[in-house]
């Protein structure tokens, strides 16, 4: 059974970082992706970057330059590294893996930024 388990969320000041880390697990071949997602009260769940096994990356506008996402293969790790965040950064964060035919999803970690 895959599981996504997240950590590194928090509160944090405007123009300060945050790591978030998702680790699967259950995993018995090539990720086809991994990610995040992000979900503000009140909206949709919202793409913010997406690294396939092959290393390419698809970010949001939003967080372009800001954020980093990376990847450790041989962990089944991602990690999303997140400066300069601001006040509308503010949302759950949830950890993503398209895995064979299925797509995952981790619990979700909050992170808020104060202004």
């Amino acid at each position: 059974q895959v599981q996504l388990v997240e950590s590194g969320g928090g509160l944090v000041q405007a123009g300060g970082s945050l790591r978030l880390s998702c680790a699967a697990s259950g995993i018995t071949a090539t990720i086809n992706a991994m990610g995040w997602f992000r979900q503000a009260p009140g909206q949709q769940r919202d793409l913010v970057v997406v690294i396939t096994s092959g290393g390419s990356t698809n970010y949001a506008d939003s967080v372009k330059g800001r954020f980093t996402i990376s990847r450790d293969n041989a962990k089944n790790t991602v990690y999303l590294q997140m400066n300069s965040l601001k006040p509308e950064d503010t949302a759950v964060y949830y950890c993503y893996t398209s895995y064979g035919s299925r797509n995952y999803w981790g619990q979700g970690t909050q992170v808020t930024v104060s202004s």
